[in-house]
C-alpha cells in the first residue's frame, strides 16, 4: 500500500515525526534564514552576564580579554566553556598557550574590566590588576570573587569564534564583595551575601 505524502501544512503542525517513521524517510523542512548579526547583538544585550578576565600565560605569551562567554559544563570533571574571537588580539596566545585562568570579577572591578577590552595593550592590561598564580602559570586575580584555573581539553571553531573547553584544576580562595554582571552595554552591581570558606580537600 503507498505512503500518501502529507501536506507542508501536516509536517509543520507536528505530524512529520510521525510520517517519517511511518515512511522510513526524513522530512523536508524549509528553515528561515538566520538572523541579521546587529539584531542578534542587540537581543544579547539584553542578557545580563558575569563579567570575567580570561587569562593566560605559556609558550604563547601572556595574554588576557574581557569576557561574558562563559559557562560551566559539567561538575564531572569540573569544566567550563569559554569562548574567544578569533580576531581578538588575545587569540594568537590562547590558541598557544594549554592553560587558562577564568577570574570573576566584584563589583569594583569593572575599571579591571574596562582596562582588558579594546585596543589597551596588552602589558598595560595587567598593570590594572594585582597578580598570583595557581597551578597552570595563567595569572589569577587578586580579589576577583573566585578564579578557575583551567586546562585547555579541546577546541572547536564554529563562526567568528573558538569555543575551548577548560578542565579546571584549581580554584582560588572566594573574594569577597558583590557581583558584577554586563546587561545593556552597561556594568551593574548584584547584591552577594558573604562568601562561605571553601572545603579543604578530601
Amino acid at each position: 500500500m503507498s505512503q500518501t505524502r502529507p501536506s507542508q501544512a501536516a509536517l509543520s503542525s507536528g505530524e512529520a515525526d510521525t510520517f517519517a517513521v511511518e515512511a522510513g524517510t526524513l522530512p523536508v523542512v524549509a528553515y528561515a534564514p538566520p538572523v541579521a548579526a546587529d539584531a542578534f547583538r542587540g537581543a544579547m544585550a539584553r542578557v545580563a552576564s558575569a563579567v570575567h578576565l580570561v587569562t593566560t600565560d605559556g609558550a604563547g605569551g601572556r595574554a588576557g580579554f574581557t569576557a561574558s562567554a562563559v559557562c560551566s559544563v559539567s561538575d564531572g570533571p569540573p569544566t567550563l566553556l569559554v569562548c574567544i574571537n578569533r580576531s581578538s588580539s588575545a587569540y594568537a596566545a590562547v590558541s598557544v598557550n594549554a592553560g587558562l585562568c577564568v577570574n570573576t570579577l566584584a563589583h569594583d572591578q569593572s575599571g579591571v574590566a574596562a582596562a582588558f577590552g579594546g585596543r589597551t595593550p596588552m602589558a598595560v592590561r595587567f598593570e590594572a590588576g594585582t597578580w598570583t598564580t595557581l597551578v597552570t602559570g595563567a595569572p589569577a586575580l587578586l580579589g576577583a570573587l573566585t578564579a578557575f584555573d583551567c586546562r585547555i581539553v579541546a577546541r572547536h571553531p564554529v563562526g567568528t569564534h573558538d569555543v575551548l573547553y577548560c578542565e579546571v584544576v584549581a580554584l582560588a580562595e572566594p573574594g569577597d564583595g558583590h557581583g558584577l554582571v554586563y546587561a545593556d552595554r552597561g556594568y551593574h552591581t548584584v547584591p552577594l551575601g558573604a562568601a562561605p570558606p571553601r572545603e579543604a580537600a578530601a
